[in-house]
């Protein structure tokens, strides 16, 4: 009986260390998640394989796996301060849409670490945001060159991350803020600016219409100056007769004289 308690201790500290080493030697990498296998002593980051995916995965008790987040992420940089081209001082908000290249992320870990965000694409940002706003004046920002401002960050932006290892999905200029007198002038010269086109279109509209009107009046002066040039007396005394014979086919009661009228037309001297 002795015995028993001697030959349990060992068998319980075993139990310990197996349970230590499975604990250490288990992963479990959720969805939207892969992991980085560092290697205590066999050379470091993993490199050379594919990450580890999403599941349960048995290592090495001695090495070490980073998990990391896949799927799209966002950064919000709010009121970045930049300046125009006549160095005037803009707020912006800016939206970055990002995630690691999954079949790099081994080399993104060993070069940058769990912290690339602060380390590439925060700074980077910054950086193209000032350099593209700065070729902008603050009429452009606030109207007509948003999506061109907005498509050149992103650009710019994706050409500096992705050779680090980090695919951008997607820069959103979410608002520009200007000096509100600025905003103030700018609006106003817009208004303006409406208010001159809206007149411009009407007057282009009444000018048209006033040629449209002289082309119809210069059309009927000229049809009736080909019929008055065509009227002999002749044709008028044909037509006289012409009219005359179907009224003398009307069935009422009616005196007509033949050669009573100017020209010798006839003349019509009672009607019932």
């Amino acid at each position: 009986m002795e015995k028993l308690p001697k030959l349990g201790i060992p068998v319980i500290i075993l139990i310990v260390i197996l349970v230590i080493v499975l604990m250490k030697s288990s992963i479990n990498i959720g969805y939207g998640e892969a992991g980085v296998l560092f290697k205590t002593f066999g050379g470091g980051v993993v490199t050379d394989q594919p990450a580890l995916g999403e599941g349960f995965h048995i290592i090495a008790p001695w090495n070490k796996v980073y998990v990391y987040n896949t799927k799209q992420q966002e950064v919000f940089e709010k009121k970045m301060q930049v300046l125009s081209s006549n160095g005037l001082e803009i707020n912006l908000d800016v939206s970055v849409l990002y995630q690691p290249q999954s079949d790099k992320l081994g080399l993104l870990h060993q070069t940058k670490g769990e912290n690339y965000l602060d380390i590439v694409i925060v700074p980077e940002i910054r950086a193209v945001a000032r350099s593209v706003v700065g070729r902008y004046t603050p009429e452009q920002l606030y109207s007509t060159k948003r999506d061109a401002i907005q498509n050149e960050i992103f650009e710019e932006t994706r050409k500096k991350i992705e050779p680090q290892y980090i695919q951008l999905n997607s820069v959103l200029v979410r608002d520009v803020t200007l000096p509100p007198t600025i905003k103030t002038a700018i609006e106003r010269k817009l208004k303006q600016e409406q208010e001159s086109l809206e007149y411009e279109f009407r007057l282009v509209t009444a000018l048209k219409e006033a040629e449209k009107v002289t082309i119809e009046a210069q059309g009927k002066a000229d049809a009736n100056k080909i019929l008055s040039a065509s009227l002999t007396d002749k044709i008028l005394k044909d037509k006289g007769i012409d009219a005359t014979l179907k009224l003398s086919e009307s069935p009422n009661t009616k005196v007509i004289v033949v050669g009573g009228g100017d020209g010798g037309l006839p003349l019509i001297l009672g009607d019932n």
